[in-house]
């Protein structure tokens, strides 16, 4: 297919009424017009951060929270009051001291509207056990081991329907990555906690399990590796045992990644089946058959992204940058 490219704005930071605009579109399918509107930009609506990610929209509370990995903290934005401290620490609150990349990372929601984190330091999934106006950093475990055995990082994660809960544990939390000794499980796993409690592990193939999303109709599970050699999103469709079958290569990024920054990092997916998937040289945009059908392009690398309920506001923690696109009015 003819490939059509329209740069719609400047790659420099700009001067734009209340909010700096950076980046620049790529339109690389007719597709991508019915999903980003030909004026979208990129507002930088927070900087200043170590690594900005998992970022989630509260509907509840108008707000939109992220978190900073390094600097072990949960930040909050609102349209009112712009960003404010949330919740420190956020992933490790063990002794002694230690650096890395210590804090939360995958936030999400529970059916109940409780906020869940992954948790790096404390290696461990937990919910915050306190009301959302007043954060404190009082973690309920909802796992945090294998067989008995610690996990590495947990790194992002994901309901389905039916209330399991999957999530990545590849080693980025660990101070020395997978040289570190305190590092128990020899792979990196994608998991699935039961409602009940019972921990199975999914698939232990993947090198660098990170983002992890289902499709809209809960059978197919999408994950990101982000490993400069495999630079893939691989899909599963989901057996009735729950067991994953029919694993695929969902797109290939290694010729990709040879020339701009960045790795298959966190993603979302819409009602629609798009995937908004942070890659080498930005955020990509593939339709649900894995069609490429534009991209959000960056200087620096993406880590992750959220959708505001209504599906026409974006969200994009970007190394230091938490973004904003206005993608349809």
């Amino acid at each position: 297919m003819h490939k059509i490219i329209f740069i719609l704005f400047t790659v420099f930071l700009l001067a734009c009424g209340k909010n700096k605009t950076i980046g620049s579109v790529e339109r690389t399918d007719p597709g991508f017009n019915a999903i980003m509107d030909e004026n979208a930009k990129a507002e930088i609506i927070a900087e200043g951060y170590d690594w900005s990610e998992g970022p989630v929209w509260v509907e509840s509370e108008k707000m939109l929270l992220f978190s900073d990995v390094p600097q072990n903290k949960v930040y909050k934005w609102t349209e009112e009051k712009g960003v404010e401290l949330y919740l420190t620490p956020s992933g490790y609150t063990g002794s002694p001291a230690r650096g890395g990349e210590m804090g939360s990372n995958g936030l999400t929601l529970s059916k109940e509207n409780k906020l869940v984190l992954c948790q790096h330091g404390n290696r461990q999934i937990a919910w915050m056990d306190a009301d959302w106006k007043a954060p404190k950093p009082v973690f309920k475990p909802i796992a945090d081991n294998y067989q008995s055995k610690k996990f590495n990082s947990p790194n992002d994660l994901v309901y389905r329907g039916n209330g399991d809960l999957y999530f990545t544990d590849p080693p980025y939390g660990l101070e020395k990555n997978m040289d570190d000794p305190l590092k128990e499980i020899p792979f990196q796993g994608v998991y699935c906690i039961k409602p009940g409690g019972e921990i199975k592990l999914m698939t232990d193939t993947i090198t660098r399990p990170n983002g992890i999303v289902f499709t809209p109709d809960q059978k197919t599970l999408i994950v990101a590796n982000s490993d400069s050699i495999k630079p893939c999103w691989y899909a599963y469709d989901i057996a009735d045992n729950d067991s994953l079958v029919n694993p695929r290569i969902f797109y290939n990024a290694s010729e990709e990644i040879k020339k701009e920054k960045g790795n298959p990092d966190g993603l979302k997916i819409d009602k629609n089946g798009n995937v908004f998937a942070s890659g080498p040289g930005g955020l990509w945009v593939f339709d649900k058959n894995a069609k490429l059908l534009g991209k959000l392009k960056f200087s620096m690398p993406v880590s992750n992204c959220a959708l505001s309920p209504d599906e026409k506001i974006l969200y994009i923690t970007a190394d230091m940058y938490v973004l904003r696109v206005k993608m349809r009015k």
